[in-house]
């Protein structure tokens, strides 16, 4: 099992700000656990979970894309 870190260092490790990662967390886009008012974070999953967003991100067609193709 991996570390389990805080809002802070897991966001410095991320090299993310910690509002973002944040508010990443509340709304269920990035992996955490809630330990009290806590939230706390394993990076490598976070890692998997951005990687997995952003493969989607660039499969996607984008709608400019698709605009500039008419």
């Amino acid at each position: 099992m991996n570390e389990l870190l805080s809002l802070s260092r897991a966001a410095r490790r991320l090299g993310v700000p910690a509002w973002w990662l944040r508010t990443e967390a509340v709304l269920g886009r990035v992996p955490a656990l809630r330990a009290g008012q806590r939230l706390l974070f394993d990076v490598d999953a976070v890692r998997a979970a951005l990687l997995e967003r952003a493969k989607v991100s660039l499969a996607a067609p984008s709608a400019e894309g698709a605009r500039d193709a008419k």
